[in-house]
């Protein structure tokens, strides 16, 4: 029996709530709320009548204290961030580079930080070139420079009759403009969500013993990014200004070059075109040099090299504007801007830096001999697919303002006022129909699938529910939740063949544009009607899809951060992708992690140092990673007073399979092994939550299946019909109630035996 000190003892319920943003009040199951600790961004609410339990802790014998962590303003609240959805590609891509297969080899973990980082890189040339072929080429060097085209537009007048230099300058505040919003928006967000440092690391404190199983997430420098955020900044906000200047430069240097162009101009050009090329140089040397820093939090910045990287590539640029508006007598505009080929370079550039990259995550698959779906090839897919979602999406809008400055027509047909954006980019708007059909067709397949898998299911529904009267219809709809849930062990599938039919539609639009002397659509001698027609069509189509598309997103956004129900659709993806720090792409949107888990950290390490008492973790869905995470970061004496609750969890189903370097098998048992007690329950209705699957002696981490629904028909426990909850609404369910008060007489029971020895660094863990 236990001691009355003990038996007075407070402990502690920290709830962390997941997808969908669940109020405090929802958590705490109680109106009248207060908040502890933190802000409106986020916080850690009680109930008002428990606001001064640690006064009163004999009030509390045998039953926490609860605590809800509210994080849903990290990643929704105001409708304007859903702009960040425009922001996807780099997400995606930043999302590659923690995607890399398990391995401990540094030169391959090396070689996969550079490839990947480079891919980003090419992303941030290609928006802003896509900006500059919108605004500097379609609009102030064709339209403008067409009095056909301007008439009618009364917004273009002021450069009509310019001379082509100076409305090109004209033209690149856009591009400029975008540069400098995405530099402005990663500097903020950096400061309103990341800038939060990890808890200090006490003086006494002994570091865990290390291991192969260790998890990076593990290091105390992982949730602060500092550094390397400031130097990719710098770098990608470089890189962007020097396409500006590449597009100023290049077209006045043709003219210059010219038989009857001016041979001091020619000089002058061909000067800078030296000095935009040794800055390039040095922004891909920046990209490549230096990688995150994880062991420690990196307070080091380097603003002399931000400072001279910003300057010279300012300098360069308002150069470059100089330049294109020197007075040039008899230049006009003719053709489109003579900077198209700059598409098809960075495309033929990301398909080299994309097989390479294949090649080394495969070789790390193998040499690691770890888990990792497509086998090891889900980063170079994903790193695809955002390459494949940039390409698109620059040469669907640029298709869409060529088709709306031309008043709906064919551009570069006969008769056209504008000829239209550079070939590859109307080959990649034109495969965009082709792409959706396919995918059309993939998701038919999936869903004749789901059919069947569900058929399947019911004799196995029929037998979880011995004794009912069973219906068909109820049997159905049990059977078809269950395989729906079973479609997200089958997404490597679905990602497989959308990066597959996206590399061969992206070879193709390639090929198809060095091939031709003419965009998709425009008659040539022996093309058949059938064959024009079919290419105008796909032309027109991907353009207006592609904005379409583009409306159809923010809209989407706005719904999910102001709706919470399509927040819980959609927002698991979502909260998937800004989990991790910005280590590829710094213009991605901001993590919400690196405020989430130092908050959780600090909290759990403050509380049990004042009080001494023991804490349940009960985290849900995205909640448990985060509560995985926090974890990790604490010192083996407060993690002895620490009890993990999961519930609907992905941290195996999800992020053991497709980052399998932070969350995988090895990881996800040595985190049993550190804590105290472990449990997790899940449902075979879920579609994101399941079992933990550790091979592991003692008590098992998992409970489940958890019956869903409740009661198949109606009873005297239930009688009205018990819906079926998925992936919600755990704790409406007996287990939960019974495994947090086995979890808190475990900790109870056990924390004096274990808490010494670890702090003496003995190493002696139990597992529960």
């Amino acid at each position: 029996m236990r001691s009355d000190a003990v038996q007075a003892e407070l402990s502690l319920e920290l709830l962390v709530h997941g997808v969908g943003g669940t109020t405090p009040q929802t958590m705490l199951n109680d109106p009248r709320i207060t908040r502890v600790c933190g802000d409106d961004t986020a916080g850690i609410y009680r109930r008002a009548d428990d606001a001064d339990a640690e006064g009163r802790p004999g009030d509390y014998a045998g039953a926490p204290v609860p605590d809800a962590y509210s994080w849903c303003n990290l990643t929704s609240g105001d409708g304007s961030r859903a702009l960040w959805l425009l922001l996807l590609p780099f997400m995606v891509a930043n999302l590659a580079h923690w995607m890399r297969p398990p391995v401990g080899r540094g030169r391959l973990d090396r070689a996969y930080d550079v490839l990947v980082r480079l891919l980003a890189l090419s992303l941030t040339v290609l928006l802003v070139a896509a900006a500059c072929e919108v605004a500097m080429d379609l609009v102030a060097w064709q339209c403008a420079g067409n009095a056909a085209c301007v008439g009618g537009k009364s917004w273009l007048t002021f450069l009509a009759g310019g001379e082509p230099g100076r409305r090109v300058a004209a033209g690149a505040a856009l591009p400029v403009g975008l540069t400098l919003l995405l530099w402005w928006l990663s500097r903020h967000t950096w400061y309103a969500y990341e800038s939060q440092r990890p808890l200090p690391v006490p003086p006494t404190a002994q570091a865990p013993p290390a291991t192969g199983d260790a998890t990076p997430l593990s290091r105390r420098g992982f949730w602060y990014g500092r550094r390397l955020v400031a130097r990719l900044r710098a770098a990608h906000t470089a890189a962007g200004l020097l396409t500006v200047a590449v597009a100023l430069v290049v077209p006045a240097l043709q003219h210059d070059t010219a038989p009857r162009g001016g041979a001091v101009l020619a000089v002058l050009g061909w000067l800078l075109t030296g000095g935009l090329a040794g800055l390039t140089v040095a922004v891909v040397a920046v990209t490549c040099g230096m990688g995150r820093s994880e062991h420690a939090p990196d307070e080091a910045l380097d603003p002399r090299l931000a400072r001279a990287m910003m300057g010279g590539t300012a300098a360069a640029l308002l150069t470059a504007a100089l330049y294109a508006c020197w007075h040039r007598p008899g230049w006009v505009s003719v053709g489109r801007l003579p900077v198209g080929d700059a598409f098809a370079w960075i495309a033929l550039l990301q398909v080299l830096l994309l097989a390479v990259l294949g090649a080394v995550a495969h070789r790390m698959y193998r040499v690691g001999g770890g888990p990792g779906e497509l086998s090891g090839l889900a980063g170079p897919v994903v790193a695809l697919l955002a390459c494949a979602l940039g390409g698109v999406l620059s040469g669907g809008v640029a298709q869409r303002v060529a088709d709306w400055l031309d008043r709906g027509g064919m551009p570069g047909a006969a008769g056209s006022t504008v000829a239209g954006p550079p070939v590859l980019l109307s080959w990649q708007a034109a495969v965009i129909p082709v792409l959706l059909l396919v995918l059309t067709v993939v998701v038919v397949l999936r869903l004749r699938r789901l059919w069947r898998r569900a058929r399947e299911l019911m004799p196995s529904v029929e037998a979880d529910y011995p004794g009912e009267e069973h219906e068909p219809a109820r049997t159905r709809q049990i059977a078809m939740a269950r395989a729906r849930a079973e479609l997200t062990d089958q997404a490597s599938v679905f990602i497989g063949v959308t990066g597959v039919v996206s590399f061969l539609l992206g070879a193709g639009a390639l090929a198809g544009a060095w091939l031709s002397d003419a965009v998709p659509g425009e008659a040539s001698d022996g093309a058949p009607a059938v064959v024009r027609t079919a290419a105008q069509t796909a032309q027109a189509l991907g353009s207006w899809l592609v904005g379409a598309g583009v409306v159809a997103l923010i809209a989407l956004g706005r719904r999910a951060y102001r709706d919470a129900g399509a927040r819980r659709t959609i927002g698991i993806l979502w909260d998937v992708g800004t989990f991790w720090p910005r280590a590829a792409h710094p213009f991605s949107p901001p993590c919400y992690a690196e405020r989430a888990v130092p908050d959780l950290t600090w909290r759990m390490t403050t509380w049990t140092a004042a009080h001494r008492g023991p804490i349940i973790l009960s985290g849900h869905s995205q909640g448990s990673v985060l509560a995985a995470a926090a974890v990790w970061q604490l010192d083996p004496a407060t993690r002895g007073r620490i009890a993990l609750l999961t519930y609907g969890s992905p941290l195996s189903r999800l992020y053991g399979r497709w980052f399998p370097a932070y969350f995988g098998p090895g990881a996800l048992t040595a985190l049993h092994r550190d804590l105290q007690a472990w449990r997790n329950l899940w449902r075979s209705t879920d579609p994101i939550g399941g079992p933990v699957h550790l091979d592991e002696s003692g008590p098992p981490v998992d409970r489940g299946p958890l019956p869903d629904p409740a009661a198949y028909g109606r009873t005297e426990q239930h009688p009205l019909p018990a819906p079926l909850l998925t992936h919600f609404d755990y704790q409406a369910d007996p287990a939960f109630a019974a495994e947090r008060g086995a979890l808190l007489a475990w900790v109870s029971e056990h924390r004096k035996e274990v808490v010494p020895a670890q702090a003496q660094g003995s190493g002696g863990k139990s597992s529960g």
